[in-house]
């Protein structure tokens, strides 16, 4: 930009140029106006050579320093000519380095436009970028954060599954163990009272054949009332399943009625026995106590 002091300095030598170039300085000197005065006429003086020669060369150095005064005026006046080539040359440089600057500058302008728009371009670019990752990142906890949820869900409902089968289960344990102690216990006095039974059963066979045994050494007892009467012996006998007497030993009682209590056994040689081996077992060692009966 230019500033008022160069504008000033460029107009007075434009204008100091225009008045050298367009001013006549050959113009000759102006004719006198004539005037209502009138006019003496010339007399004839004599004139002195030396003032004439005085007037000539006065005449000639006026002309010289006119011509001088000229030339000066026509060196200044190129001298203006070249300052103001230069000076619109300078101008020129000025004009054309303003442009160039101006054109930097919007060329700047532009550039600065440009990356601002592309800072922005990419400053939305990149918040769009985070805000969908920031969504995704959202999007992908929820879906985490369900799922989790979801997995705690199946896991309580598992979890109250496999506890109410555990119940159901420890439930019909007891049941089952309930039964089973009611079903021991039932067949337990069933047993019991089969057991009972049995035993009756085996104690009246045994009783039946302790019986049986008593009579056939009563049959072949030798009594004599006289020795025997009123006495007793007691009896221990061993037999075989087939009822063979293995052995017959006495015990506490008279000795006339025991040795004729152990001859009677001896004498019958096999004795009645159960065919049932638990009662045969039970009587296979069997002890009687012989009254000789008169």
């Amino acid at each position: 930009m230019l500033t008022k002091p160069l504008i000033l300095s460029i107009t007075l030598h434009v204008t100091l140029l225009a008045v050298l170039l367009l001013g006549d300085f050959s113009a000759k000197p102006p004719k006198p106006t004539p005037s209502a005065t009138p006019v003496k006429p010339i007399q004839a003086v004599a004139v002195d050579r030396r003032e004439i020669d005085a007037q000539v060369n006065k005449l000639k150095k006026q002309k010289a320093d006119e011509a001088k005064r000229l030339k000066a005026l026509e060196e200044k006046a190129a001298a203006a000519k070249r300052r103001r080539a230069q000076e619109e040359k300078r101008l020129k440089a000025l004009e054309q380095q303003r442009k160039k600057k101006e054109r930097e500058r919007k060329a700047a302008e532009t550039a600065a436009k440009k990356a601002k728009a592309k800072a922005a371009a990419a400053e939305k670019l990149r918040k769009q970028k985070e805000k969908k990752a920031a969504e995704k990142a959202a999007a992908q906890a929820r879906a985490k954060r369900k799922k989790e949820q979801e997995a705690a869900k199946k896991a309580e409902q598992l979890r109250k599954k496999r506890a109410e089968e555990k119940r159901r289960k420890a439930q019909e344990a007891k049941e089952r163990a309930e039964q089973q102690r009611l079903l021991e216990k039932q067949m337990a006095e069933e047993m019991a009272s089969r057991q009972r039974a049995r035993n009756q059963q085996i104690t009246s066979e045994i009783g039946k054949y302790t019986a049986l045994i008593t009579r056939v050494i009563q049959n072949n007892l030798l009594t004599d009332k006289a020795t025997m009467e009123g006495k007793s012996c007691k009896l221990t006998i061993k037999l075989a399943p087939s009822g063979f007497v293995i052995s017959v030993q006495t015990g506490t009682g008279d000795r006339v009625v025991c040795d004729a209590a152990r001859n009677a056994v001896n004498k019958s040689g096999k004795l009645p026995v159960s065919k049932d081996p638990e009662v045969f077992e039970k009587m296979r060692t069997i002890s009687l106590t012989v009254v000789p009966e008169f």
